[in-house]
């Protein structure tokens, strides 16, 4: 089965989910921020198959989340190393672990996040940089940025109009 090429929608979900949206691609990073970077070490951590993993590990460096380093002449052997692009992606995946936490762990939390000077557990939220402010349903939303397209836009208006109706105005 092809993958949908979605790098060249306007939307920047979509282009984000055209580079990791994979879930292997996604543990591939998780084990990167774990500190991971050999291909035997993601191989024997996640049980991926050798084809799959050269496969995702490819797609993450064409992506430019990862570099490919060589380590080894011979026999040669490569590491991957997370770019700034690819560190980027951490609050992404704090926001995941803490979701699952929140949602999908019956059993408890399996990993937290801990704060490194006080031992204490961090809760990560969304914060808006210009305000200090957590993100939130009742006082963010998306707009149309300004290299929005039509339906983009149309697809804003539809949703302000959506606002405005389950506030009764």
């Amino acid at each position: 089965m092809l993958k949908t090429n979605l790098s060249a929608m306007p939307c920047p979900i979509a282009r984000s989910l055209d580079r990791v949206g994979e879930w292997w691609s996604i543990m591939i990073l998780r084990e990167c921020f774990y500190g991971e970077t050999r291909f035997d070490g993601f191989k024997k951590s996640l049980g991926i198959a050798p084809n799959m993993l050269t496969r995702r590990l490819n797609d993450l460096v064409d992506a430019g989340l990862l570099e490919r380093r060589r380590y080894s002449e011979k026999p040669p052997r490569d590491e991957y190393l997370l770019t700034d692009i690819g560190r980027d992606f951490r609050p992404v995946m704090l926001a995941m672990l803490a979701w699952g936490n929140k949602h999908f762990a019956p059993e408890g939390k399996a990993i937290i996040l801990r704060d490194s000077v006080t031992g204490e557990e961090a809760d990560p939220v969304l914060m808006d940089a210009n305000t200090g402010l957590p993100i939130d349903l009742a006082r963010h939303f998306t707009a149309a940025g300004p290299a929005a397209t039509a339906s983009t836009h149309l697809r804003m208006q539809r949703a302000a109009e959506r606002r405005a109706a389950a506030k009764g105005e």
